[in-house]
């Protein structure tokens, strides 16, 4: 097995992480949560790209542009 093929396994947990945080009715942790996405959709790229997941790289790639929109909109006041 590649190294990099593990990754997709950090990706998963960060995914479900982030899910969990952006759901809580607490701005921070909805903030950290898409923080998380946001690294989320980096290893998804990286996995993405390992395998040559076109699809996949094209999803995170517009997933990351809604995290950060998400950043702009938790920001603390």
């Amino acid at each position: 097995m590649e190294p990099l093929n593990l990754v997709q396994w950090p990706a998963f947990a960060a995914s479900v992480a982030a899910a969990y945080l952006v759901a809580s009715s607490s701005k921070g942790r909805r903030n950290a949560g898409f923080w998380i996405f946001l690294l989320s959709n980096g290893l998804w790229l990286v996995w993405g790209l390992h395998t040559d997941a076109w699809a996949l790289i094209a999803l995170q790639v517009c997933l990351a542009a809604l995290n950060v929109r998400g950043l702009f909109k938790t920001e603390p006041d």
